[in-house]
């Protein structure tokens, strides 16, 4: 494994216009990459705030043409102004880890469209975590792009006020990506719930915290990121992927270039090729300048 500098050179505020104005949308003499990003963790810190580093620099990679892809926990309406953040206006985004994939395109109505929706039956699952952690809240996103909660729960991954609703009409619902969480279980404490629930037929990831998102058998980043790679002529040693979270260890895998951020967990950093600096020293801003002329 080797080491992306955590800081790269910082240039003047007057060179790194010029920098962007020179690309211009000019092709690069290296080969356009597939570049997916995750967001918290990697473009934002864990308050949302994105740097100025990290901002030119991933608007630098999406001007000088490479295939950037945002590809995220987050939901679609919390992933949008991240995208227009970086100046993406054409292009693709992945959502709730890879359950809703969106086509950006600024002449479209709403400046994207849903191109891909996975749904799937989360009762078994709820009824089975709802037994190990029976004082938990849950949510999900159904298939109309709605949040469902009990006990109102709301977070700013899901872009939406989220409807309440009692568990059985959750449990009954389709959904395209169920969130849990715990304020009476430490983090090793859910942990072992979830291992003890022994779910099934789920795709499902542990968050920081006593955090797990779910989704639909086999449903990942990287099973998102794939037909899109495919889809836009990417060869697979042209992918390039950042991120912080263990919902981000199969796209690391996935990617030739798999790039975790500093602090990730052991299971994250053990499938990546590389580790940049964290959030907070715009590791992510490092990786971006690498892939520029």
């Amino acid at each position: 494994m080797t080491t992306t500098a955590e800081n790269a050179a910082a240039g003047t505020e007057d060179q790194r216009e010029n920098d962007l104005a020179d690309l211009d949308g000019a092709a690069l003499n290296s080969t356009r990459k597939l570049v997916a990003l995750g967001i918290d963790g990697t473009l934002v810190n864990h308050d949302g705030h994105m740097s100025p580093a990290v901002r030119e620099a991933a608007r630098a990679v999406v001007a000088a043409g490479h295939k950037v892809v945002v590809a995220t926990g987050r939901s679609l309406n919390a992933t949008l102004p991240v995208i227009e953040l970086i100046g993406m206006t054409r292009g693709y985004a992945v959502c709730s880890n890879g359950a809703v994939t969106l086509r950006i395109d600024a002449d479209l109505e709403d400046g994207y469209e849903v191109v891909d929706r996975v749904t799937f039956s989360p009762g078994p699952a709820l009824r089975a975590l709802r037994s190990k952690l029976p004082t938990a809240k849950f949510a999900h996103e159904d298939e109309e792009g709605r949040f469902l909660s009990t006990e109102r729960i709301q977070d700013a991954t899901f872009g939406i006020e989220a409807e309440g609703v009692d568990f059985e009409t959750l449990a009954d619902a389709t959904a395209v990506r169920v969130v849990v969480s715990s304020a009476d279980n430490t983090p090793e404490e859910f942990a072992r719930a979830i291992d003890n629930a022994g779910l099934h037929g789920v795709s499902y990831s542990v968050g920081w915290t006593a955090w797990l998102d779910i989704a639909a058998s086999g449903v990942t980043k990287a099973s998102a990121l794939e037909p899109l790679r495919r889809e836009l002529g990417v060869e697979p040693g042209d992918t390039v992927a950042m991120g912080d979270g263990r919902n981000d260890i199969e796209v690391l895998d996935w990617a030739a270039r798999g790039v975790a951020m500093g602090r990730a967990p052991a299971e994250v950093t053990a499938v990546a090729k590389e580790v940049t600096g964290t959030v907070e020293q715009d590791g992510a801003a490092a990786v971006l300048r690498s892939l520029l002329p």
